[in-house]
């Protein structure tokens, strides 16, 4: 018995040889048949779990023990490496393998023969090893195939497209072919569901949605797949958001061929048309929102509180947004305000504008479809900001009907004022106390105190008792220094306390005109004698023939003569002004009391 099975496995060594050589699998089949010790296994499906199989010869019939404790015989070790040997080259035929593949399917072969002809094991054992053998060569061959299951699993021709409203309660019937020739069996077909809007069309119901089938066929040919076709039906509830479009329906399909199950699962993919409520908004064939249908918000407009702004103050920002779309509600509005970045480099940067809250955010619950909306915050301008408009960015994130997370843009610029301030030095009047038609030199600087420019600055003086006069310094950069030298010629005698004003005036960069008052205090007296009156007084009418006195003998000036003149004619001048002062005051007094009798005969005649 042993020296047959020897023989037996000998035999099946060699036919296995032939095959690798390359001669090809008819021969190999020629060599069993044409073996009589050889024994044929009949049918083509690999083994699967059982207990014993029928064999017939000449008519008789006997069965394989596959399970017992005892230990093995050469006639056992045949009896599998036969098993084997018949499978793997069933596998070839079944997936049309490469040379390749095969030389990995005789490694499997090679080893599994060494392993059962050198191990002391049971029955049992035995044939449990067989199958295991037989699931890696299984594995080994379907990874090598390239054929995908989309190959032969398809949606049937009677498949049309559903058309369904939002709220509504439908029906999908998923018609299904296998046209592989193979059988598939254990299948779950199932659909992939999301919670959203722009992915699922219906309520993401987590009910009646697993289908199975325990077979689809194999078939040979297009009709008899179509004829043998497996329809599943999944029941949905539109959803009342549901956007206006096609949307794509997924089902993933698990499945057994051949006994092993597939590692991914199939997918296959078809459409159906909904239509949304007014203002739901579109979807296209690939779950995006259709092109124009995304709703604006834009910044209309703005207004401080108050209307100028300086640095250093804290102001009321209104700004007036506005939802553009005609039928799209905005909701979840976020806006949030970024002032412009102010600095001398990266290290020392700050934000123009600082809100009091501490939060730039401003959150609104929605805007309504062509409406206006208005949004406020409390912000300060930083202090040392120069006098110019800022940028302030309005980045705007909201939600319309199905579509989340939009984002918009906006700017708005905020001219920011410096409070102008300059200062003078103290004027100098030289002389302060002049006669009519002679001049007096004023001299004094202007000092730019602020932080901007003072522009097209100049200086008027302005009063009674001289002429018009007037100098222009130009422009004054912040702490720049302006001079101002001007002579003022007397026009008139003083009538009052001999103040002289300065008006000093400047214009800011929108040209506005900013003046400022300072006085100044300068004396303009009448002139007492002509020179035709000293003249005389120094003439023939005092000396008699206009002759200098002469003083004793040689004809030398009277020196004490002269000194007597001049004291004269100060004394004349000082109280010829006296005079002059005692009537004027005379002379205003009356005008007052004359004044006062008017008012007196006014309210007596009324």
């Amino acid at each position: 018995m042993k020296k047959n099975g020897r023989i037996r496995r000998r035999n099946l060594i060699r036919r296995e040889t032939v095959c690798r050589t390359g001669v090809g699998i008819l021969l190999c089949a020629v060599l069993f048949l044409a073996a009589p010790s050889v024994r044929s296994i009949p049918g083509g499906m690999p083994y699967v779990e059982a207990t014993e199989e029928s064999v017939s010869s000449n008519d008789t019939t006997k069965y394989i023990q596959r399970t017992s404790d005892r230990v093995i015989t050469d006639d056992d070790r045949f009896d599998a490496d036969e098993d084997l040997l018949y499978y793997m080259q069933s596998l070839e035929v079944r997936y049309h393998l490469d040379e390749k593949v095969m030389e990995s399917l005789h490694k499997l072969f090679d080893s599994a023969v060494y392993y059962i002809a050198n191990t002391e094991m049971s029955l049992t054992e035995l044939w449990s090893y067989v199958s295991s053998v037989k699931g890696n060569m299984e594995s080994t061959a379907v990874a090598k195939v390239s054929q995908t299951t989309s190959e032969f699993l398809q949606v049937a021709d009677n498949w049309q497209t559903p058309i369904v409203s939002y709220g509504q309660n439908v029906a999908i019937v998923l018609p299904i072919m296998n046209f592989g020739t193979e059988e598939l069996n254990d299948l779950i077909v199932e659909p992939v569901i999301s919670n959203a809007v722009t992915e699922w069309p219906f309520e993401p119901d987590a009910t009646n949605y697993l289908q199975t089938e325990p077979y689809i066929p194999g078939c040979a040919t297009k009709e008899a797949a179509m004829e043998n076709r497996r329809e599943f039906t999944f029941h949905f509830t539109t959803r009342s958001d549901v956007m206006t479009g096609y949307y794509p329906l997924k089902f993933k399909i698990s499945y057994t061929k051949a006994g092993i199950r597939s590692e991914e699962p199939a997918e296959l993919t078809v459409y159906v048309k909904t239509i949304g409520k007014p203002g739901s908004g579109f979807i296209g064939g690939n779950g995006q929102e259709a092109t124009g249908s995304k709703p604006r918000i834009v910044v209309t407009g703005f207004e401080t509180n108050p209307a100028k702004v300086f640095a250093g103050e804290t102001f009321t920002l209104t700004i007036h947004v506005k939802n553009t779309s005609k039928d799209t509600t905005v909701t979840n509005v976020l806006f949030d305000m970024q002032a412009a970045q102010e600095g001398d480099d990266k290290t020392n940067t700050y934000s123009a504008f600082l809100p009091t809250s501490g939060s730039s955010s401003v959150y609104m619950e929605k805007i309504a479809p062509d409406t206006s909306a208005d949004i406020e915050i409390e912000m300060t301008a930083k202090a040392d900001l120069a006098q110019k408009p800022y940028v302030l960015d309005v980045n705007m994130k909201y939600d319309a009907a199905t579509v989340f997370d939009l984002t918009d843009k906006a700017s708005v610029s905020i001219p920011i004022m410096q409070e102008s301030r300059f200062d003078t030095s103290i004027p100098e009047v030289v002389p302060d106390n002049i006669e009519v038609g002679s001049q007096s030199n004023v001299m004094f600087s202007i000092y730019n105190t602020g932080k901007t420019t003072l522009y097209n600055v100049q200086v008027k003086f302005i009063a009674d008792s001289i002429a018009e006069a007037s100098a222009f310094v130009g422009n004054l950069q912040s702490g720049n220094t302006g001079n101002v030298d001007v002579m003022l010629t007397g026009a008139a005698a003083t009538m009052d306390d001999g103040t002289v004003t300065l008006e000093i005036s400047y214009e800011d960069d929108a040209g506005n005109v900013t003046t400022e008052e300072k006085t100044i205090t300068l004396f303009v007296n009448e002139m007492m004698m002509d020179d035709m009156m000293m003249g005389d007084m120094m003439g023939g009418d005092m000396m008699g023939d206009g002759m200098m006195p002469e003083d004793g003998e040689g004809g030398k000036p009277k020196t004490g003569l002269i000194v007597g003149i001049a004291v004269v004619v100060v004394a004349a001048a000082v109280a010829g002004l006296v005079v002059f002062l005692k009537l004027r005051k005379k002379k205003k007094a009356a005008l007052e009391v004359a004044a006062d009798l008017a008012d007196i005969d006014n309210d007596l005649f009324k």
